[in-house]
Parts: structure tokens; C-alpha cells; sequence
């Protein structure tokens, strides 16, 4: 089978096309034909091996995992004898990070792994993206525990993270203030935000709302400049590392805080999760935000337009078309 391969860290251009052996299913897997993945900022770190730290998971000299890619949607080819959940014909979508592999013809997964059925109503397009930006923002909205009612604000809303919590905060009920660009803020706005704030033209660390909940869905926001937004209760969380990485240490001094303390979220994803990621894309409370979606043969042009930190929610790849094309 054709899959894209990189047998070393660098930059877009170490991905290359390979003929690799086409997987087969043990007795409690699902092997997938794959019609759609995503490119995006958890493969380009393993692709890259930066920051250098994830190489003690990644591979310390060179890559552990050769085909990369982390979300796909697929139809079932083959299940294993002891499978019970899933059948051949089935439209399944999920997230592999960890053995990866999406970003390839075939996949093999765990019929109790992270996958579910897609919901009748989307393309193979539209429910690739349906896990990896959302999971995290799901991981985040859990962990600090927001309620209907509850005042959020989230900023960088229009990325893959951002564009996911918005949906999902509003699914739960919270009241979301969202930080975005002039260019996104109509979109931004689409996506159900209460109040959106164009940060090119607006403080938005100068209004007068406290919030349960400060959320850097960007992961470049200084803690500092948002000390003044907090409830008392409230607390800032960010899905990165933030400049220079000083959340790592302000987690650390998270006690010291008064208001404002800074959590992280461990992302965790099971079927569980992508069932009620699922259950939201049925019902049209979640829909993945798409800016670009490329064919198989230019996954390198869309690691490259990733890389920008231009795009708006996620990249699809259409690694083939149920109709046969590619």
C-alpha cells in the first residue's frame, strides 16, 4: 500500500512516498481503508522532533513511528474473528496518536480503541478532523469542570483547538467571550461565541468581564497579561508550553496564586470520547472547522501551509474518494 514515510527529523521535505506492507487485523482489530486524514500541529512535532524533549517518546536519533498522521475516516475492510462491535462495510472514523499510521492507505485499530461510527450525515472530509483539536479541548473543559453558565474566555478561536472549544463550551452550556483575528471573527461568531473580540483592534485583557476560566487555545499567551480577568475562583489553562515556557514553571507555583492559578489537562482520548464527539457531530453542536483540504500526493505542501500558523481550524488530506479516484 502507498503510505507518506519519514525515517528521519526535519523539515516537510523528509516525507516521501513508500510502498509499504498493507496491515493485517489481529482477532480484535478493524483494518480501515482510509478516504480522509488531517495534517496538524501534533504531527508536524513528531515529524520535526521539536521541541527536542518529545524525543524521549518519539524516538531519541530518529523516529520510532515512520508513517505518521493522527485522525482519519475510513470504511471498515476486514475485522478480526473476535470482533463484535464493528462489521465490513462500516464508516468509522478515530485518533492513532501513539502507533499512528492515518496517514496511509490502510489502518489497523483496536475495534475498543479510539474509534466510532460516523455519523450518517458526514462526508469522510468532514469527520476526519472530528478528534484531535477537540480532544484536547475537551481535556481542558473537564479538567476545569465548566458548568452551564459558567464565563469563558478562549483565545486564538479560530485554530483547529480553538474553533472545537468554542462548539463545545456552548454544547455545555457556558457563557464563551472568544479571542480571534479581524479576518475569523464572522466565523468566530458562526461557531456560536457569545462576544468576540478582535484582538488586532481591542484589548481584550482591558475589558471589565471576570471569567471562570481563561483558556490560550494558541499556546503562545502570556499568563501575565491576563492576571486582572479572573473570578476568584477562576484559572487560566493553555495548550502549550506559553513563551519561553514559563507555564511549566507557573504551574509549579500554582498554590502561591490567590486567583488565577494555571492548570494543565492531560488529553485523554478513548472510545468513550470520540463516541460523544460523534454523538455532537450528529446533532450539529460540533463541526470541525476545515480551511484546506489537499490530495494525498500534496502532503507536503500541507505540512508546509500547517506550519505557517495561518490556518483556520484544520488541513485535511483526501488520501482517496469513495467513487475510486484519488
Amino acid at each position: 500500500m502507498k503510505a507518506a514515510v519519514h525515517t528521519r527529523y526535519g523539515p516537510p521535505e523528509v516525507v516521501h512516498f513508500a510502498e509499504v506492507p498493507k496491515p493485517i487485523p489481529s482477532e480484535d482489530e478493524l483494518l480501515v481503508k482510509i478516504y480522509a486524514t488531517t495534517v496538524n500541529r501534533t504531527d508536524s512535532h513528531y515529524r520535526s522532533g521539536k521541541p527536542f524533549p518529545m524525543r524521549l517518546v518519539s524516538g531519541l536519533t530518529k523516529p520510532r513511528a515512520a508513517v505518521l498522521g493522527t485522525e482519519y475516516a475510513g470504511q471498515v475492510e476486514a475485522v478480526g474473528a473476535a470482533v463484535t462491535s464493528f462489521g465490513v462495510g462500516d464508516r468509522v472514523f478515530g485518533y492513532c496518536e501513539g502507533p499512528f499510521g492515518a496517514h496511509a492507505e490502510y489502518l489497523v485499530v483496536p475495534s475498543s480503541g479510539r474509534v466510532a461510527a460516523i455519523p450518517t450525515a458526514l462526508t469522510f472530509e468532514e469527520a476526519a478532523p472530528g478528534t484531535e483539536g477537540s480532544h484536547y479541548a475537551l481535556a481542558s473543559i473537564n479538567r476545569a469542570r465548566i458548568t452551564r453558565g459558567q464565563h469563558v474566555l478562549v483565545y486564538g478561536a479560530s485554530g483547529a483547538i480553538g474553533s472545537a472549544a468554542v462548539q463545545l463550551l456552548k454544547a455545555r452550556g457556558a457563557h464563551v467571550t472568544a479571542v480571534c483575528a479581524t479576518k475569523h471573527v464572522e466565523l468566530v461568531r458562526e461557531l456560536g461565541a457569545d462576544r468576540v473580540i478582535d484582538y488586532t483592534a481591542e484589548n481584550f485583557a482591558a475589558g471589565d468581564e471576570r471569567y471562570d476560566l481563561v483558556y490560550d487555545a494558541f499556546g503562545g499567551l502570556s499568563y501575565f497579561r491576563c492576571t486582572r480577568l479572573f473570578k476568584p475562583s477562576g484559572i487560566y489553562m493553555s495548550s502549550g508550553a506559553g513563551p519561553l515556557g514559563l507555564n511549566l514553571f507557573l504551574t509549579l507555583a500554582a498554590p502561591l496564586f490567590r486567583r488565577g492559578r494555571l492548570v494543565f489537562a492531560y488529553p485523554k482520548i478513548d472510545q468513550s470520547t470520540v463516541r460523544y464527539l460523534a454523538e455532537l457531530l450528529a446533532t450539529g453542536q460540533f463541526r470541525p472547522v476545515i480551511d484546506r483540504t489537499y490530495p494525498f500526493d500534496q502532503i507536503v505542501e500541507a505540512y508546509h501551509y500547517v506550519e505557517t500558523g495561518q490556518k483556520v481550524g484544520n488541513v485535511v488530506v483526501r488520501v482517496a474518494s469513495p467513487d475510486g479516484s484519488e
